[in-house]
This record gives structure tokens, sequence and C-alpha cells, in this order.
């Protein structure tokens, strides 16, 4: 196994000369703590299979969900490019900076995501680091962010970036992703991740309405976090070639797709690893937790916009 650290980043490593499905308790070993320390691994021209691409995400955690496509690609092998399409507009709201599944009662731990199909330019995938983030913030800010809590929502994120599907169902939800279709989860500004121990910024387009705090302020809070804290050196975006695959830290890095010429076909798989309950439960989704009526159950976020 040759490990490269990716330069004038604070995070990621490219790892060659590994079989992934073949790695033995050693290599596993030193390539989980390579993970811990990293937080992004990125494997060249692997070219993963279903079941390779899944097991190898199981020696991490369980499993928020298998193999799954990202794709404007549909099953019909139509591509989907208009901009009022629905598969457009969610593909288009994962440009936003986020964490995966903040907006679940359970935050996903990380991911496996790997490359099968590539556009011949763009739709390169970013992520950013909230531990060096955290870090390099000034004492006053720390100390103003250390206690505050925010709710985090797929309705808020699409709704204010104007992504929300066209149709609306009877009691005010939307089809959202599916089993996605979630109450609001509260979380806090800082988080400390349970391996390292170190803190780390939990923010993103998912967050809003921070507790104690008028919304006008709270989107500004939010928004000049998330536009400091992802900027270089704490941001590394990865151009694909077909085969490619990586695995991240979600409990640390942020991240993001860009854009591409959605005329031409392009998917991705997705393998999402569940954080552990221990961790990663929502404040308000504690078995001790008071429900509030105060909160907003779908925000749509426009009022932001």
């Amino acid at each position: 196994m040759e490990v490269e650290h990716l330069e004038g980043v604070t995070f990621g490593s490219v790892v060659t000369d590994i079989d992934i499905e073949a790695i033995d308790e050693s290599e596993w070993n030193e390539l989980y703590d390579l993970w811990i320390d990293r937080a992004l691994l990125v494997f060249p021209g692997v070219s993963l299979t279903e079941e390779a691409q899944d097991r190898f995400a199981r020696r991490f955690g369980d499993l928020e969900f298998p193999r799954a496509a990202l794709s404007n690609i549909g099953k019909d092998g139509k591509v989907h490019f208009e901009d009022g399409d629905e598969v457009v507009k969610s593909l288009r709201g994962n440009e936003g900076w986020h964490h995966d599944s903040t907006y679940m009662p359970l935050q996903a731990k990380g991911a496996v995501f790997s490359a099968e199909i590539v556009p011949s330019s763009g739709a390169a995938t970013g992520w950013a680091d909230m531990r060096a983030a955290y870090e390099e913030l000034d004492a006053d800010t720390k100390d103003r962010i250390s206690n505050l809590t925010a709710y985090h929502s797929l309705y808020y994120s699409q709704g204010r970036s104007g992504y929300l599907p066209d149709k609306q169902n009877e009691d005010g939800t939307y089809n959202l992703y599916g089993y996605h279709d979630m109450d609001v989860s509260l979380r806090p500004l800082v988080k400390v991740h349970p391996v390292t121990g170190q803190p780390n910024l939990l923010i993103g387009r998912h967050a809003h309405d921070i507790v104690g705090m008028e919304r006008e302020e709270s989107v500004k809070l939010l928004d000049d976090l998330n536009d400091w804290a992802c900027q270089p050196p704490r941001t590394y975006h990865h151009q694909w070639t077909a085969g490619d695959a990586v695995v991240w830290d979600n409990r640390r890095l942020q991240h993001r797709g860009t854009p591409f010429d959605m005329r031409e076909p392009r998917r991705m798989w997705h393998t999402r690893i569940a954080g552990e309950s221990s961790s990663e439960l929502a404040i308000n989704h504690q078995p001790d937790a008071i429900p509030s009526d105060d909160v907003e159950r779908h925000p749509t976020g426009t009022w932001a916009c």
C-alpha cells in the first residue's frame, strides 16, 4: 500500500497499490487509522463492483443504505438535463456544502463514493475540513458559538436553493428522496469527533434557525461561518476519472457536487455508512428529549432566500 498526502490541503491522502477486495487485517488497521487521521482517502482507478463497494463500506460500520446511483441517467436510459426536471433539481441541491444526513435522527459516519460514467468536464466533488476550520477561528467566534445549536432540514436546504419538488403532498410534505422525509434534527454548531476527541464545526446548507437567535442573525452567522470555513487550504476538489473511488469521514468533512453540462451522462455510486447513536444521534431525538411545539417540522427555507 502506497500513500501520498494531498499537497497544500489540511486533509486527504491518495492510496495506491492496494487491492480493496483483499485487504488483510494489518492493511485494514493501517487504512482505518489513515482515514481517521486524513478524513478523505482517494483510490484511483479501482473500479469497484457493487458487492465490493458495499463490503468495503461495511468495514467502517453499518450501512445507512447500500450502493445507490447518484446520476442524471434515468432507469430508461434517458439523460435528465432540463432545469425544472426533478432529477436535475435533486442533483443541483447537492452543489451546496453539506454533511450527509444531519437532517436525519442519525447523522452519517461517512460514505464510499465511486465513479462509473463521468462527463467530459466539470462535475468535480469537493470536500471541506471542518476540524481545521474550527481550529483557525478567532477566540471570540469560538466563544460565541461554543454552546449554540441549530436545526437541520433537507426541506430547508432544498427550498432555500429553489429545488423543492413541484408536487406537494396533502399534509404539506414533499417526497424528498423517499425515507429522508423526516422532522428537523437539532445539532450543536461545534461537535467533538468521537474518535479523535477534537472539535469540528457542524454547519452546512441543511443548518438553520439557531436556537435563541433571531432568524436574520441566524442566517447571517451560519452563512458567514460556512463561507469562511469552505476556503483553501481547507478544501479539495477531485476531478473524477471513471473507476475512481473515495471514502470520507462525514463527521469531519463537508462535501458538495459542482456543475457540469447535464446533457452529458454522469453516473456515480454512493454507499452511506451509518453513524453510531452514541455520538451521532440528534439532540431532539435523544430518549430523554422533550418535544418542542415551537419547531417548524418542515421548513421550506424560502424566507432565507
